[in-house]
């Protein structure tokens, strides 16, 4: 299994019951977590509709809820059903990721499966249920039968009965955009604040206005924690929630096809596993892994090629609108293989340009930096977004400035990689028409890693970005990259459940709102704090931080946004922000504006033996230590929400008798997101195990420590905190 080392202990009582059910005649079956604080049951009611309920230390978490599908051109899958069999296993084992926030990973669960055999049809179907002590999962399992063999999803009736009108965290639902800011409200709520929580973008679509996205974060009265995602999602359609308001019902809501179907099963075939999380400490919503203890084992034999990247790259001055990526003013549409570029004048703002992209290579190989990215560099950028154009790009021809060769081997003698990127225009089919040839040419320059992007409606039209057909898309070009030893990040994408653990080449998304749309207007103060309890629950994002100038105008005098974050919180955010793709996404010379902070930059690990989750609360704040991969330092971050707070630290995550040199990277006293964003202090301290931290974050700030192991000569002269 390569990198994944298993010792496994499986514990195994099956029971298999063979059932003569008479009409009206119900069943029952009890499952407990491996702690015992979750029990799961499940029934049939007088109908024959399969059901569940959930408890977490005997408060009501999942009140009764109907399972099936409605099927099309066919009976239902919905009622009318007996059991026929039904198994308990438990298992336990630890397994090692390629990379990851913990170098070792348990996985723990007691198990349920039930046959159904549905009267009148005789077609099977199995429902398997995982408890977990963090939480419960369930899927569909179809097996290879006579009577069910292909068949077309109409829509799959999942249901999440609530216990209460819990606070929740949402994004309206949506078939082709997760780029929204966060609404915080009850959900009777919903329906009166959706309208308002719609913004534009390139490509979107609403289907209901009680419609909300997963990974979705509640809290309830009580001060429960509860999360619905779902994991595994391969070859069928993501899933939304459609809440009924009257009654506090969530039902799954999954992204049509261009004709309007949900889903073509062939069997055997399974659905995605559906998630409910739920805990009365929030930090252990963060450190979870049930999302990836749900997917499959790595599937790639030679994982040895991936790795972590930090990178800079030529793009933050294109998003502000500093620069360009189009190389000419000059062309209204393009043909590529047919324009000739030779014959038009640049524009002076075209920012992928050899001579500057080299400055770049320059910065990253003095201050360590892996790779650089370059969007803009090749050919079709002048018509690329919004013409439904299916021949946009071929991602292997560049524009006449950019010298692929020469930037090549400045890139190899500095000791630098670049990085691809691969923006489709949401043209699918021309990509993978061209994926083959530009892989080969990534291979050939030594590309280790590309940024694709699906900007604009999806091409063939009518399909949508989380339909059944881009989701296999998406894995498709991921696997393809592996065939090449190519690592892959991927923006507008479908959001992740889980799937880096079958493939660990996956090593990054965008899939919600980043960086970015802080040049487009900003993002709430609070963004960061609730997208760890969200969008990161399936995997890591490439956020893009590290942005030292709030103030856009600077850089562009048209753009009047402002990045709604204080300096502290942006260098925070590499450790509260997973991921092992990290960006240090602003101009070079705003860094060497700041060379104090940016030396946390440089400093922080990317990947991690351990991780502790020091304090958290949705909307408000984290607090989150790392212990670097292979080391005994340790990086801790904290982003805050609106209001001024201060976090109580205790170090004793420190291995016990060691001396660390910690550094503090911290908002002042009159720091402000808006007002005043690089406002920050730098104090060094001699710690150790018994060490403890007050300290104060400010509206939209945060902070940042590096806690280096050090000999105690080195620390004689430092201040004991």
């Amino acid at each position: 299994m390569g990198f994944f080392i298993y010792t496994t202990m499986i514990k195994t009582s099956i029971f298999s019951l063979l059932l003569l059910l008479v009409s009206g005649f119900t069943t029952a079956q009890n499952l407990s977590s491996p702690n015992a604080e979750l029990e799961m049951n499940f029934s049939l009611t007088d109908a024959g509709e399969p059901t569940y309920e959930l408890t977490y230390k005997d408060k009501p978490v999942i009140k009764q809820s109907k399972l099936g599908l409605a099927l099309k051109d066919s009976e239902d899958l919905l009622k009318n059903f007996e059991v026929e069999n039904s198994s308990e296993t438990s298992f336990d084992n630890t397994w090692n990721p390629v990379w990851g926030e913990t170098k070792d990973i348990r996985n723990n669960y007691n198990q349920l499966q039930v046959e159904l055999i549905q009267k009148d049809t005789d077609r099977k179907l199995i429902l398997n249920f995982r408890l977990f002590d963090e939480g419960l999962g369930f899927r569909y399992e179809f097996p290879e039968q006579q009577n069910l063999t292909y068949f077309v999803i109409e829509e799959e009736h999942s249901q999440f009965a609530m216990a209460g009108d819990h606070t929740a965290f949402w994004l309206p639902g949506d078939y082709d955009s997760q780029e929204y800011d966060y609404t915080e409200s009850k959900l009777s709520e919903i329906s009166s604040k959706f309208d308002t929580a719609v913004t534009g973008n390139a490509s979107q679509e609403q289907f209901s206005n009680t419609g909300v996205q997963t990974s979705l974060m509640m809290k309830s009265r009580d001060g429960l924690y509860i999360n619905l995602h779902e994991a595994a999602l391969v070859d069928y359609s993501l899933m939304n929630l459609n809440l009924d308001e009257e009654n506090l019902i969530f039902e799954s809501w999954l992204t049509p096809d261009a004709v309007g179907n949900k889903g073509y099963i062939q069997t055997p075939a399974v659905s995605p596993w559906r998630t409910i999380m739920v805990s009365d400490d929030a930090t252990e919503i963060l450190a979870s892994n049930m999302n990836l203890n749900l997917n499959e084992p790595n599937k790639l034999e030679d994982t040895s090629w991936i790795k972590p990247v930090k990178y800079i790259g030529v793009w933050w001055e294109m998003i502000t609108g500093k620069s360009s990526w189009a190389y000419t003013d000059e062309l209204p549409s393009v043909q590529l293989g047919k324009t000739d570029y030779s014959k038009t004048t640049a524009n002076g703002k075209h920012a992928a340009n050899t001579e500057h992209v080299m400055e770049y290579i320059d910065f990253a190989a003095e201050h360590g930096f892996d790779a650089v990215l370059v969007e803009g560099w090749n050919e079709g950028w002048e018509d690329w977004f919004g013409k439904s154009k299916d021949y946009v790009f071929d991602f292997v021809t560049p524009y006449p400035d950019f010298d692929v060769e020469a930037i090549h081997k400045y890139a190899q003698n500095k000791g630098v990689k670049m990085m691809m990127h691969h923006e489709t225009s949401g043209a699918i089919r021309n990509y993978e028409r061209h994926m083959d040839t530009a892989y080969q040419f990534m291979n050939k320059y030594d590309y280790p890693a590309v940024k694709s992007g699906y900007v604009g409606d999806i091409i063939p039209r009518g399909e949508h970005h989380y339909g059944q057909w881009a989701i296999n898309h998406f894995l498709y070009a991921v696997t393809k990259a592996a065939d090449y030893k190519i690592m892959v990040n991927a923006h507008e994408a479908v959001r992740p459940t889980g799937l880096r653990r079958t493939y660990p080449n996956l090593i990054g998304n965008e899939s919600a709102r980043g960086t970015e749309f802080q040049a487009f207007g900003g993002s709430k103060p609070n963004h960061v704090t609730v997208l760890p309890f969200t969008r990161l629950i399936g995997g890591p994002m490439d956020y893009t931080p590290g942005i030292f100038e709030m103030d856009i105008s600077k850089l562009n005098p048209d753009n009047n946004s402002h990045v709604n974050s204080t300096l502290a919180n942006q260098l925070a955010m590499y450790v509260t922000m997973y991921s092992p793709l990290q960006m240090a996404a602003d101009l070079p010379e705003n860094y060497m504006r700041f060379p104090d902070a940016f030396q946390f930059i440089k400093d922080v690990a990317l990947d991690w033996d351990e991780s502790e989750y020091l304090e958290a609360e949705p909307g408000d704040y984290i607090t989150v230590a790392r212990k670097a991969k292979g080391t005994n330092n340790w990086f801790v971050g904290n982003v805050n929400g609106e209001k001024t707070r201060t976090s109580k630290i205790e170090f004793d995550f420190l291995d016990k008798g060691k001396t660390y040199i910690a550094t503090i990277y911290s908002d002042t006293e009159d720091a402000h997101y808006k007002t005043n964003p690089q406002a920050y202090e730098i104090k060094k301290y001699r710690v150790n195990s018994k060490s403890s931290l007050s300290q104060q974050s400010a509206p939209g700030g945060g902070f940042a420590i590096s806690i280096i192991e050090a000999e105690k000569s080195e620390v004689k002269d430092l201040k004991k905190l």
